[in-house]
């Protein structure tokens, strides 16, 4: 019905950790909003109608994802989106076997249960009472959490500590029996 994207957030993972680096980019879709998108978005023409357009930076976006495995929440849905951007701009579109659908993950594991991202963040004590509406970067760092959760959970156990661990005494002795066990061998 020719809705158009009107926001981009990415975060990079390497090797299941954030590395820091993320694509965020409101746009200008060249339409009004729906009253209905509206609420769940909250960004206004007015607020859009001095962004880029996709067209303007889809370079960019696609030097970011490069030829990477992407994961989204209901893949179908931004898939299709994007897609259709691609091609007005007469790119190539997101080839599907490097796209992970965390919706189709959690519907395995959570079968017959809501696996909203909002349902899915409760799930796994993931904190969204910032996240009164949808924004894409907001929900690209909560989706990164659900999916490591989602194909095992992060590692909660290993902690480190700032304070002295071990006191002069500790180490002369550590240093006293490794000398012995050279000494016995």
């Amino acid at each position: 019905n020719g809705d158009r994207i009107i926001e981009i957030g990415m975060i990079e993972l390497e090797n299941h950790v954030q590395t820091g680096k993320y694509f965020h980019q409101y746009l200008n879709p060249e339409r009004p909003s729906s009253p209905e998108a509206l609420k769940i978005h909250g960004l206004t023409s007015d607020f859009l109608k001095d962004k880029p357009k996709f067209i303007d930076i889809v370079d960019e976006f696609i030097n970011f994802i490069s030829d990477s495995i992407i994961i989204i929440h209901n893949a179908s849905f931004d898939v299709g989106f994007i897609n259709s951007e691609l091609r007005r701009c007469e790119k190539v579109e997101l080839n599907e076997k490097y796209i992970i659908d965390t919706l189709a993950l959690a519907k395995k594991q959570f079968i017959g249960q809501s696996v909203s991202l909002d349902a899915l963040c409760r799930k796994f004590n993931l904190d969204i009472s910032h996240r009164e509406i949808h924004g894409a970067i907001k929900d690209a760092k909560l989706l990164a959490q659900v999916y490591l959760e989602l194909i095992g959970g992060k590692q909660t156990t290993l902690e480190f500590n700032s304070t002295k661990i071990f006191s002069d005494i500790d180490l002369e002795l550590t240093h006293t029996n490794i000398e012995k066990l050279y000494k016995n061998n």
